[in-house]
């Protein structure tokens, strides 16, 4: 009679994590430190052209956005990165901004101040 191989695959932490969150590793939440003081040139309310990108950029590091078409608004943190942002919502998803010309660039939207 043969013995039946037996899987004795460890997982990690972070591996862990990602099965109980349900995604990839970059959902797994880690804790980001803020800055010291307010953000320089990014707190205010940006849109995009006709309205359906809307995010609000607070001074303690936080922030709202909705996207039209979407039920859920989306709360977080950011945190400068290069001459850019990074949010950070509260599933863990993380969103680059960068600087354009006429304002911001994210997920290829254009916002400028509204």
């Amino acid at each position: 009679m043969r013995t039946p191989k037996i899987d004795t695959t460890i997982f990690g932490t972070a591996a862990l994590l990602t099965l109980a969150f349900g995604g990839n590793e970059t959902t797994v939440p880690v804790i980001t430190p803020h800055p010291d003081g307010p953000p320089d040139g990014f707190v205010g309310f940006w849109r995009n052209e006709d309205g359906s990108v809307r995010l609000c950029l607070a001074e303690d590091w936080s922030f709202e956005g909705h996207v039209e078409g979407r039920r859920r608004t989306a709360k977080g943190t950011y945190h400068p990165n290069g001459g850019g942002l990074v949010l950070r919502d509260e599933s863990g998803l993380r969103t680059p901004v960068t600087v354009a010309d006429d304002g911001l660039e994210m997920a290829g939207h254009l916002l400028v101040r509204a």
